[in-house]
C-alpha cells in the first residue's frame, strides 16, 4: 500500500476510534483532501476526547441540529439516531428530542409579536401593552409559570395580542415535558443546541435556555460542550455538496472522451 493509502487508512481508523462511528459520507473528502479531513477530525473530536456529556446526550444534540426546521439534514439525522440507539437511547427519548425541536417555529411569534407592538406604538396607535393583563390572561401566565418554572417577558406580547394562540402554544410546548423521557437539564441543553445552531442563532432563546440549563444543574463545561458539538454543522456543506461535484465530474468524463 502506498504511503498515501496508508495515511488515509490510519485517518479513517482514528476518526472511527475518536468519534465512535464511520460513514461513507466522509469517504470522498478523505480521498480528495486528507489534510482537510484530518483538520476536521481533530476539530470535531475535541469534546469526545474528554469526560463530559454522556455520549447518548451528545448524539441527541446532533439529532437536534440536523433535524431542526432550519436544517433538515436527513443523512446526519439518520447517522446520529443510529449512534444514539447504539449508546442506549430509547425511542421515547429520541421522539422527545424531535418534539422539543419542533417548537423552533414559535420563535417567529415571539420575535414578530414584539416587533408588532413596537411598531404600533411608533405609529401612535393603541396597543394591548397599554392595558393591564385581564384575569384570564393572568391565569394563562400563571399556568405557564407553574408548568415550566419561568417566564420570559417577550411572551407578554403574544399573551396580549392573541391569548387563544398563547393558550394553544402553551399546551403544545409543554406536551413533551409530560412524558418524562428526558431529564429537565437534557431538555434545556437540546433547546440551547437548536437556538445556538449556525442555522438559527437566536440570541434571546440561547440566553433563556442557558439560564434554565444552569438552573437545572448543568455545568458551564456541559453547556460549552453543546456549543462545541454544534459548531461542526458547517461541514455539511461538504458532505452535501462534494457528492454533487463527484457526479458532475463523472458526467463530464464521457463527454470529454467523446470529443
Amino acid at each position: 500500500m502506498s504511503d498515501d493509502g496508508a495515511r488515509k487508512r490510519e485517518l479513517k481508523e482514528t476518526f472511527t476510534r475518536q468519534r465512535g462511528y464511520w460513514s461513507d459520507l466522509w469517504s470522498n473528502l478523505l480521498d480528495r483532501d486528507p489534510d482537510f479531513f484530518e483538520a476536521y477530525m481533530h476539530f470535531s473530536s475535541v469534546p469526545w476526547l474528554r469526560d463530559g456529556l454522556d455520549p447518548k446526550v451528545r448524539e441527541f444534540v446532533y439529532i437536534a441540529i440536523d433535524a431542526s426546521t432550519t436544517h433538515l439534514y436527513d443523512p446526519g439525522t439518520k447517522i446520529h439516531m443510529i449512534n444514539a440507539f447504539r449508546y442506549g437511547a430509547t425511542a421515547g427519548e429520541i421522539l422527545e428530542v424531535l418534539e422539543l425541536i419542533s417548537m423552533q417555529g414559535i420563535h417567529s411569534s415571539t420575535v414578530g409579536a414584539g416587533i408588532l407592538l413596537e411598531e404600533l406604538a411608533a405609529a401612535g396607535m393603541e396597543t394591548p401593552a397599554d392595558r393591564p393583563l385581564s384575569a384570564d390572561q393572568e391565569a394563562l401566565k400563571a399556568r405557564f409559570v407553574e408548568a415550566r418554572g419561568y417566564w420570559d417577558e417577550r411572551w407578554d406580547a403574544i399573551l396580549r395580542l392573541s391569548p387563544d394562540y398563547f393558550e394553544a402554544s402553551l399546551n403544545f410546548v409543554h406536551s413533551p415535558w409530560k412524558s418524562g423521557s428526558l431529564a429537565p437539564k437534557i431538555r434545556e441543553l437540546v433547546y440551547v443546541a437548536i437556538a445556538a445552531a449556525t442555522t438559527h442563532l437566536h440570541e434571546p432563546a440561547i440566553r433563556l435556555h442557558v439560564r434554565n440549563a444552569l438552573k437545572h444543574g448543568a455545568s458551564a463545561q456541559e453547556i460549552m460542550e453543546v456549543f462545541e458539538l454544534i459548531s461542526v454543522l458547517g461541514v455539511h456543506t461538504i458532505t452535501s455538496s462534494l457528492p454533487i461535484m463527484e457526479q458532475v465530474i463523472a458526467e463530464k468524463e464521457p463527454q470529454k472522451a467523446a470529443e
